[in-house]
């Protein structure tokens, strides 16, 4: 199992009346802490992209608890539970600056060659790195 995690504090911008964060930002959040994850891994989406390969959604699931509030730094822990495979399945967990867990998701994101538009598994240097957490 490999674990990451980052903070985000909540912009103005991101929030509603109530000075909650709007829903549809968690996801936003979700991918911040992926880009994080990968670049903990001296890797970016950036390279995965020039060598052909890129990384779209193919399934979003998001559990609100607490709202994230205007200004709070936000703890996004990434965790991935499995190798990877042509899928990568990557759970969140989302905490406020109290440490009180506010919000899960999931995501699967597949690996695509961008020649052939077609699944692939995903580049040897991310699946080596990968290796040395689920040995």
């Amino acid at each position: 199992m490999y674990t990451h995690t980052t903070k985000i504090r909540v912009r103005y911008g991101e929030t509603d009346q109530m000075g909650y964060m709007y829903y549809g930002n968690y996801a936003q959040f979700y991918e911040v802490g992926r880009v994080e994850m990968l670049r903990s891994l001296g890797m970016s989406y950036q390279e995965m992209e020039d060598s052909g390969i890129m990384m779209p959604v193919l399934e979003l699931k998001c559990k609100y608890i607490k709202p994230a509030k205007y200004d709070q730094e936000i703890t996004v822990k990434v965790i991935i539970d499995k190798m990877p495979g042509i899928r990568i399945h990557f759970t969140y967990e989302l905490y406020n600056e109290a440490e009180e867990l506010i919000n899960l998701g999931e995501t699967t994101l597949v690996f695509v060659d961008m020649e052939k538009n077609k699944p692939c598994l995903p580049p040897e240097e991310f699946l080596n790195k990968m290796a040395a957490y689920f040995n």
